[in-house]
């Protein structure tokens, strides 16, 4: 059985955000899709990098803005230790320069924190399949 294969197994998340409520209700929304599971969640960036020596997810959801570690400097660091696994920026920023050094660092997406569920999940579907997705609501 192969980690990503969601014939055999489900599809592991990490989430990092550092506000408990949001990422409580960002677990729920997962959830919501039986093909994905949250294995992992870290509250600032040093968290989610002793996470990631433990065990390696198919997606890490990031904020952009954590405690200890920011959301750029993590991608640099996760996308140097484990290229394989897929980076979603989760944000309430709306500023194209943040998206623009996110995927430039090698992000996999960026989403909105004002996204409805229904984008949240597209954004991990595309993201899984290999392509880029960024929240149309930026270019609104």
């Amino acid at each position: 059985m192969q980690i990503g294969d969601s014939r055999l197994s489900k599809y592991n998340i990490i989430l990092a955000e550092d506000h408990v409520l949001m990422r409580k209700g960002i677990k729920k929304i997962i959830q919501e899709n039986p093909e994905l599971k949250v294995v992992g969640e870290a509250g600032d960036g040093l968290e989610l990098l002793q996470l990631l020596e433990e065990s390696t997810p198919d997606m890490v959801i990031l904020d952009i803005s954590m405690p200890r570690f920011k959301g750029i400097e993590a991608i640099k660091i996760i996308k140097g230790l484990y290229p394989e696994v897929k980076i979603m920026i989760l944000t309430m920023h709306k500023n194209k320069d943040y998206l623009y050094r996110a995927m430039d660092n090698g992000a996999d997406g960026y989403v909105l924190k004002e996204d409805p569920p229904e984008s949240f999940h597209s954004a991990i579907k595309t993201i899984r399949t290999g392509k880029t997705y960024v929240s149309p609501l930026l270019f609104t």
